[in-house]
């Protein structure tokens, strides 16, 4: 039976900053309309981070039961390496969906926006079949597309929408650097993993491409997030711009990713992206407060 430990580990907390950016982002796309309501930012996190969570023990179930992460080179892995059954791990899984399916219902009815209904069940539906289904689209090499819907337009927009009730082109700009940076975190991920994925036939992006092309995309993910904000200066300010300052940050991961490192010697780029997506988002919010 797994510990606390091993269970706070099989959640992987590091994940966390794909959650807590996008509704920074849209928290400060709120106040910049002059609309912020902390209660509704503040739902809108609790069903960033349990959709987060719950597609964390959702692949760890499905990858388990297929047999993918027998062998592993990450964090834990509760069912890949038997410290816990397939069954605790699925319901862990549905508890964690089912709480952001909770919160994600006070906001429609605060806002009474029933069409957020529909986003909801998308959002569960792809955390699900990410790994889960008798056609999961991770294993499809559609993972990336995905992830940047559901981690960029999607929460950003969403959590400003909750807030003003309204869409601009500056919602629509301020997600996709957020979108991308968080899709460089996977790439990351299953560029370490080629080797094991292109054994158990799971077609990722990262096998389908291989590995130097790969690599070539998490530069191209993470330049184009720092970019990005320069779009959102004919709409705001020219401070946005200091969002690029966190490309600093990037350094690291990108001598590491563009050095070549393969396998363990990947992780600490893994969790410099990470450190990267947290601090974007809370400098886009923060300056798209001000602007």
């Amino acid at each position: 039976m797994a510990t606390p430990r091993e269970w706070w580990q099989g959640a992987r907390p590091r994940t966390l900053p794909a959650a807590i950016a996008p509704v920074a982002v849209g928290a400060g796309l709120g106040v910049h309309a002059g609309a912020f309501d902390a209660v509704r930012v503040a739902l809108a996190l609790g069903v960033a981070v349990l959709l987060q969570v719950g597609v964390n023990f959702a692949n760890d179930y499905s990858d388990g039961i297929r047999g993918t992460d027998t062998v592993r080179v990450g964090p834990v892995r509760l069912v890949g390496q038997e410290l816990a059954s397939p069954r605790a791990v699925r319901t862990a899984a549905y508890l964690s969906l089912f709480g952001a399916a909770v919160l994600g219902l006070v906001l429609v009815i605060l806002t009474r926006q029933w069409w957020l209904i529909g986003v909801g069940v998308a959002c569960i539906a792809a955390a699900w079949l990410y790994t889960g289904g008798p056609r999961p689209y991770g294993y499809a090499g559609l993972g990336e597309v995905f992830v940047f819907l559901f981690f960029g337009p999607v929460p950003v927009i969403g959590t400003a929408y909750v807030q003003t009730l309204t869409i601009t082109s500056t919602d629509v700009l301020a997600s996709l650097g957020v979108g991308m940076l968080i899709c460089a975190i996977l790439v990351t991920n299953n560029l370490r993993d080629i080797p094991g994925d292109s054994r158990v036939g799971k077609r990722t992006l990262a096998v389908r491409l291989g590995d130097e092309r790969t690599r070539m995309l998490y530069a191209a993910l993470v330049t184009g997030a720092l970019a990005a904000p320069v779009l959102l200066v004919p709409a705001t300010s020219a401070l946005i711009v200091l969002t690029s300052a966190t490309g600093l940050l990037a350094i690291a991961p990108l001598r590491t990713v563009l050095g070549g490192a393969e396998g363990p010697r990947l992780i600490p780029a893994l969790t410099g992206t990470s450190v990267l997506v947290l601090a974007y988002g809370l400098v886009l919010g923060l300056l798209l407060a001000v602007a």
